[in-house]
């Protein structure tokens, strides 16, 4: 059946200033946000790190090999 006419989508004067909803999405919203902006930091910082550390160590084994070979020929 129908709805009659004029109520089919008619807010109330409560529903129409109240906007509990909104602000609740709007929480929902940025607290997901925080929390894909920590997982991304998470986990993009700690490879990021050991990539630095693993470069660092393989300069540091290359100038030491360097330092063997030239050693060598004194």
């Amino acid at each position: 059946m129908a709805a009659p006419y004029g109520s089919a989508g008619a807010m109330s004067d409560r529903d129409w200033y109240g906007d509990r909803e909104y602000c609740e999405a709007d929480r929902q919203a940025e607290r997901a946000t925080r929390f894909g902006w920590a997982a991304i930091a998470g986990t993009a910082g700690a490879p990021g790190c050991a990539l630095v550390l693993l470069l660092a160590l393989c300069v540091i084994a290359a100038a030491a090999c360097l330092c063997a070979v030239v050693a060598v020929d004194y």
